[in-house]
């Protein structure tokens, strides 16, 4: 077998399929409605399907073991016996406890969930600790391996590597079983080995964050040891997300053969890359296609920084940034986007074009590739919105002191303390996706779309009434998404029908497409939060999402400061947010789940973008009066090293996941002198079990400890449209019963 690496390769395919047919596979089996044998059966046809469309594109170097049922870090840490006890002991079959340590099961709570590096991909925290016996199982890699193999497709499997899965890892010190979780790599390479594997791929992307010596020699001392294997595959580490920094020399000191740099996110790798000294008989995989962005790419100019890696390095292949799992599957079924924006587009399928291109082009030449893209066009401008910008003065970013607004709240709201509500959503049943997709497709009217969407609001607001929740709701029926929903209303913005992303195990987005100057056409919930208001006389929040998330969760324009377009969003919803105020709503959420995800990886980067994040927000939620309460949601994060911009936003009220992480949050709170209210969630709402009242008594006691009752508020950790109501209304039957109890009525 021709152990050459090739000159064109990915670094990862979506897995969903182009219809979400793993969504729906893996939904069905959770339900009961097919076994693992139909299940398995599905998977296969979608990776077979994957294979063929890299081989027919006529890339030379394909990746297998990519594919996940759930989560590719979840993959590795079975793959190296990383079962914690409480799943292990569980008795179920090996699919089971997989799904088990995903999302939980009434006798082991789930693996904590939190972001991938800087993007909406969530990922299942590894749990290691000295009792963890590692434990080499290459099943899943030699099988994918082999079906590839029997369609004549020969692949490269791919892993998480072993320093980033230890960085990853909870534990008291993971660092401390490096040598033994090496030898249980090094098991799997000689497995891999023996099954004829030429290559295999450790990703290692947890080094393009700051690193300290330890760590990085840690880098050094894994590949050093896997490198000197007698009997081993062509090791291939792939970087991404951004620069390599003291780390690309430690790497390099190693006897891998291929290193791969992001140079879309991590251009410094180049200069990096030219200082560290000859590099004969190393392959250097240039990822000169954005994996984690939709625009076509500047072929011409990524031609000449691959020319200059040929200058380098013995050998150079090109490939994406990063995984193309970050990507919708295929442009090409999109016949109603703006012939002016689809021709800017490159979904997955499109991106290896691009790779085999250019590929092409470092060994032929570039005449084959075609003209750079004409300006932008005029239409894409507004020159309101860009004089409202340069008009801006810092008072439009402040509000009065939190003290005298504190009072002001509570004479108008009147809540107890401990007060309970929820993030936002009701669960989003089939009766609702169906009506919305038959009002999409003009067979349900508008009045009969909203008289379907009222009946569902006015149920979401009696049952929280029955239940006794102090503020409420109106459960959201009308939106798809969090962030799509907000993108069909305003300008600058283009949806697509297709493009599917997979955010964490079976739940998909669809991220909308920012391409050009943001602006309000006219009011966009205002609406539905005053017929909730109308309902009920509990205060009923208006619910937004913040600038920084509808930026991180869309596909943003590349052409301007990402600062200028957060701002042209929050003036949108600093409108949105009057419009609320003066038609009554008294209490207006504005969710920045991604402010921690958008974080910089490196820290000398860090404060430019929490001053035009935090600036962001503040803009959008400064423009109501002192007794309006301004709430933000922040989920699914480690969220200490940006606690500091949390407490800047000046918000009156954060909620924030708790659940799964044990309250630790909080610490980090009380650290900084945090001294507005918060909501720490009680109930993890990603796993299908419902928490007993004992289990979220004791999460408020612990919560108790560290934030006076006064400043705390009773919710889960986000919103309900993912679970059943029979589960949701269970959990928030507990919940208000657990606060009554801590509040001692």
């Amino acid at each position: 077998m021709s152990t050459a690496f090739g000159q064109s390769t990915v670094l990862g395919y979506p897995r969903i399929g182009a219809n979400r047919e793993l969504k729906k596979a893996v939904e069905a089996y959770w339900a009961g409605g097919i076994d693992a044998e139909a299940l398995e059966q599905t998977a296969a046809g979608l990776r077979a399907e994957v294979w063929r469309t890299l081989a027919n594109a006529r890339l030379d170097a394909i990746p297998s073991n990519t594919f996940s049922y759930y989560d590719h870090v979840l993959d590795t840490a079975v793959a190296v016996g990383a079962i914690p006890a409480r799943f292990a002991r569980l008795g179920l079959s090996e699919l089971d406890t997989y799904f088990a340590m995903a999302r939980g099961v009434d006798a082991a709570p789930a693996l904590e969930l939190t972001k991938w590096f800087g993007t909406n991909y969530h990922y299942l925290v590894p749990e290691i600790g000295p009792d963890t016996v590692f434990t080499a199982n290459p099943a899943k890699a030699l099988r994918e391996f082999a079906e590839a193999r029997d369609l004549g497709v020969t692949t490269r499997p791919v892993l998480v590597g072993p320093a980033t899965f230890l960085l990853l890892a909870k534990g008291a010190d993971p660092f401390a079983r490096l040598d033994d979780l090496v030898e249980t790599y090094a098991g799997i390479l000689t497995a891999l080995a023996e099954a004829g594997v030429a290559w295999v791929q450790l990703d290692e992307p947890g080094y393009v964050a700051d690193r300290g010596p330890a760590e990085i020699d840690a880098l050094r001392r894994a590949y050093t040891r896997l490198g000197a294997l007698e009997r081993r595959p062509r090791i291939f580490v792939a970087t991404y997300f951004g620069e390599l920094g003291d780390a690309l020399p430690a790497l390099l000191d190693t006897p891998v053969e291929a290193v791969g740099l992001d140079l879309v996110a991590g251009p410094g790798n180049l200069e990096r890359l030219a200082g560290a000294g000859p590099l004969r008989g190393r392959t250097i995989v240039a990822g000169l296609v954005d994996g984690h962005n939709i625009w076509r790419t500047d072929l011409r100019g990524a031609v000449a920084a691959g020319a200059t890696v040929a200058g380098l390095a013995d050998h150079v292949a090109v490939s994406t940034s990063c995984s193309l799992l970050h990507v919708p599957v295929d442009l090409s079924v999109e016949t109603r986007l703006d012939p002016d924006l689809y021709a800017r587009l490159a979904f997955a399928r499109q991106k290896v074009d691009e790779v085999v291109l250019l590929g092409r082009a470092l060994r032929d030449g570039t005449a084959h590739l075609p003209e750079r893209l004409p300006p932008v066009p005029a239409a894409w401008r507004h020159d309101d919105v860009r004089a409202r910008l340069g008009a801006l003065a810092p008072a439009d970013r402040q509000r009065g002191d939190y003290p005298d607004r504190a009072a002001a709240q509570q004479r108008r709201l009147g809540l107890p303390e401990l007060p309970t509500t929820t993030i936002g959503s009701f669960p989003q049943t089939a009766e609702l996706r169906r009506a919305r997709a038959e009002h999409r497709a003009g067979r349900l009217d508008d009045a009969g779309y909203v008289q379907r969407m009222r009946a569902e609001v006015e149920h979401v607001v009696r049952l929280q009434e029955q239940l006794g929740l102090d503020v409420l709701v109106h459960g959201e029926p009308e939106r798809n998404d969090m962030v799509q929903y907000f993108g069909e209303q305003l300008d600058g913005f283009a949806a697509t029908r297709y493009g599917w992303v997979q955010s964490y195990g079976s739940r998909c987005v669809r991220p909308p497409v920012i391409h050009g100057d943001v602006a309000r056409r006219a009011p966009m919930t205002v609406d539905w939060s005053t017929y909730a208001q109308s309902l009920t006389s509990r205060p009923v929040k208006g619910m937004l999402t913040g600038p920084v998330t509808i930026l991180a969760w869309s596909f943003v324009r590349t052409d301007q400061p990402l600062a200028d377009t957060a701002d042209q969003v929050a003036l949108a919803l600093r409108d949105e947010c009057r419009d609320l105020e003066a038609a009554g709503i008294r209490v207006i959420q504005v969710d920045e789940p991604a402010l921690r995800e958008t974080l910089p990886l490196r820290r000398a980067d860090q404060n430019a973008y929490l001053d035009w994040a935090v600036g962001a927000f503040r803009l959008a939620t400064s423009g109501v009066a002192d007794d309006t309460q301004i709430h933000t949601h922040l989920c699914y994060s480690e969220f200490g090293e940006v606690i500091s911009a949390i407490d800047a936003l000046d918000a009156d009220v954060t909620s924030i996941e708790a659940s799964r992480s044990k309250m630790e949050v909080l610490d980090d709170l009380a650290a900084i002198g945090y001294r507005r209210g918060v909501g720490p969630g009680v109930w993890d709402i990603h796993s299908p079990r419902v928490p007993s009242r004992d289990e979220v008594v004791e999460a408020l006691r612990r919560a108790v400890a560290a934030v006076p009752a006064q400043r705390l508020w009773v919710n889960p950790d986000c919103g309900l449209k993912t679970r059943g109501y029979a589960e949701a209304e269970a959990s928030l039957r507990h919940l208000v019963a657990a606060a009554a109890e801590v509040r001692g009525d």
